[in-house]
């Protein structure tokens, strides 16, 4: 009929993947829901959408029978692994808890929330792993991760960065989704637009300063933070905005908005977006003002720069530029090159020295214990 109905223009969540139901007439999909990954189920007759009760923080998997429309589905949530459902009626019913079976013999202190109000009173969601026999009479040292450009942090247990494992090594550790995240809405996340950083480190500083306020039990001088891609330049960002972090790590950070605009695969794509209507020629405050390579001078918290050396998201010279700078400065700086691994560091060797090498340098900086990244990267006198 070359008649167009939007059924999901004044829906708030950010759809992710669906399916058709052809048999029952239902269109499911997953949706961001702030934190959370939501499964819905949209009545293409009626238009109706409707949550469904999945007893999951994060749907990470669905598939519907072609036959007969059974629906099944997989998910995880802060406190749990990955467990199997099938729908029945509007609930999901257990199958299988390979989480019951993975967490048997953990100790683990489960996730807090915590929300954080900024000054112009948006709420910005969080929440925070305590270490396992955890005594509030001691101090801890904390971890503050984000990714804070587009897609929010999950409230997930496992992934590529599992927040109750760097918990397990004597942290508290402490996630938010600040302003530019998908999931709360077009405004939230229109935010990210045109601001490289700016509502998003001011969110992310305001956060940790107010979280070691409110809580005793943290060492408000002994503070990392954390982040991959966007949230790599954040990491990088951050450290020219603020002196709280006493360590920190990036991987595969942009530190030239103008140089990740020009090259590898994704930058001019995101940068369509990010950046829109700004180039570097009509612009040029916006990629010069926010690229941590041009801010390099007032970085000086330790920082360790990881990155693949194949990356076609954000080119290995991002990592590079930014460690010859801070080496010409005099600053705390290391870089560790992963071969063979693009923008994840997906072959299980090199994942594991990648998480033992994050593990170590926090070890160096948080808990004043260098043993661990010596033996990984013995002192060499030149």
């Amino acid at each position: 009929t070359r008649k167009v109905t939007p059924l999901t223009k004044n829906f708030d969540p950010s759809v992710q993947s669906g399916r058709f139901d052809n048999k029952n007439g239902y269109y499911y999909f997953i949706a961001e829901k702030g934190a959370r990954k939501a499964l819905y189920r949209l009545n293409l007759s009626s238009q109706e959408i409707r949550e469904i009760q999945t007893g999951e923080d994060v749907v990470r998997w669905f598939a519907v029978a072609a036959d007969n429309g059974a629906l099944w589905y997989a998910g995880q949530s802060a406190n749990n692994a990955d467990r199997l459902y099938r729908l029945d009626g509007n609930r999901g019913q257990l199958v299988w808890d390979l989480s019951a079976e993975k967490l048997a013999n953990i100790d683990f202190t489960p996730a807090r929330d915590w929300n954080y109000t900024a000054p112009d009173g948006t709420v910005v969601e969080g929440w925070y792993y305590l270490p396992p026999q955890f005594d509030p009479m001691k101090k801890y040292p904390m971890l503050v991760y984000y990714y804070g450009g587009t897609s929010p942090t999950s409230r997930t247990l496992e992934g590529h960065y599992s927040l109750a494992m760097y918990a397990a090594q004597g942290y508290v550790v402490y996630t938010l989704n600040p302003s530019g995240s998908t999931g709360y809405g077009q405004e939230y996340a229109a935010r990210h637009v045109n601001a490289w950083g700016d509502r998003t480190a001011d969110e992310i500083i305001g956060a940790t300063k107010e979280f070691v306020r409110q809580h005793n039990f943290v060492d408000g001088k002994k503070i990392g933070c954390f982040g991959a891609s966007y949230g790599g330049f954040m990491t990088q960002y951050l450290q020219t905005k603020t002196d709280i972090f006493a360590a920190a790590v990036s991987h595969a950070g942009i530190s030239s908005i103008s140089n990740y605009w020009g090259s590898g695969y994704w930058g001019m794509g995101y940068s369509t977006v990010a950046s829109a209507g700004s180039y570097p020629w009509n612009n040029p405050e916006l990629y010069a003002n926010h690229s941590p390579l041009f801010r390099a001078d007032k970085i000086h918290t330790p920082l360790l720069l990881l990155h693949g050396s194949v990356d076609t998201n954000v080119p290995k010279a991002e990592s590079v530029n930014l460690y010859n700078a801070l080496k010409i400065l005099g600053r705390e700086v290391e870089f560790i090159e992963f071969t063979e691994q693009d923008h994840f560091i997906l072959e299980p060797e090199r994942r594991i020295r990648w998480t033992n090498s994050i593990f170590a340098w926090f070890a160096r900086w948080l808990q004043d214990d260098p043993t661990w990244w010596n033996e990984l990267y013995p002192p060499t006198n030149l």
